[in-house]
């Protein structure tokens, strides 16, 4: 799973989000249509609405523009819905949902702020239902999101909190490389320079398991974006180490 890439310095929700490499964009294309055929012979199936709304956000993450991030934000908010009217206790459903709003967040320059209440809403409320769905990704996007949010009074950002959520999605999932990333992300932006060396290394440390483990085609966008992710994390770590000689 990308990480909650629809927030970023200056615009709150105008995140990178590189089209990618044909293959990745091709392959998340095929599962969003099979997802959605699936749906319309099975719409009252709850696991075939939660597949949509996971679809929906991750073949979002490589559209090209708002119009496009917009439909699939909007189809994915209204089946993950569809999905809590008959399960509320799905907490897959709730996750996706406040996913799918942080890609509508995306598209919009006014009204972003407000969609953040939204999205903290649904991903405490997986939490509450679950919080190992999706490899600990209620607290992890939870985390990356109050991270990532202004503070008050502008917003709910708030590093505390942030640092309580990444953590807890680290101890869940330990060797899920989003959750560690997602950390060592948060860590940076803070300077923390005490903690981050401690952290990349025990990252790095589990590294290799977790190539044998989260392998394969299903796995391969996901690294792609992942080895990018800690590209920035290793130079910033090069920086840290060499600033002590």
């Amino acid at each position: 799973m990308a990480a909650l890439g629809f927030i970023a310095a200056g615009n709150l929700f105008a995140a990178e989000s590189p089209a990618g490499p044909e293959r990745f964009v091709k392959r998340a294309q095929r599962l969003y249509l099979e997802a959605r055929e699936r749906h319309a012979q099975q719409p009252g199936d709850p696991a075939a609405g939660v597949r949509l709304g996971k679809a929906c956000f991750d073949r979002a993450e490589f559209a090209t523009n708002d119009t496009e991030r917009a439909a699939l934000a909007v189809e994915g908010i209204n089946v993950c819905r569809q999905v809590i009217e008959r399960d509320a206790a799905s907490a897959a459903a709730h996750l996706f949902l406040g996913l799918n709003l942080g890609q509508l967040a995306r598209t919009k320059t006014l009204g972003a702020l407000r969609l953040v209440g939204e999205m903290e809403s649904e991903f405490k409320r997986a939490i509450a239902l679950d919080p190992a769905v999706e490899y600990g990704g209620p607290d992890r996007y939870l985390g990356q999101l109050y991270q990532q949010a202004p503070g008050w009074p502008t917003s709910i950002g708030s590093r505390s909190r942030a640092r309580q959520h990444l953590a807890r999605a680290c101890e869940l999932s330990p060797d899920f490389p989003d959750n560690r990333l997602a950390l060592l992300e948060a860590l940076m932006d803070w300077n923390d320079r005490r903690n981050f060396p401690k952290e990349a290394r025990l990252y790095l440390e589990l590294l290799p398991a977790s190539r044998g483990k989260y392998s394969g085609e299903n796995w391969a966008a996901a690294w792609a974006e992942w080895d990018q992710r800690w590209q920035k994390l290793a130079a910033y770590l090069a920086k840290l180490e060499g600033g002590k000689n």
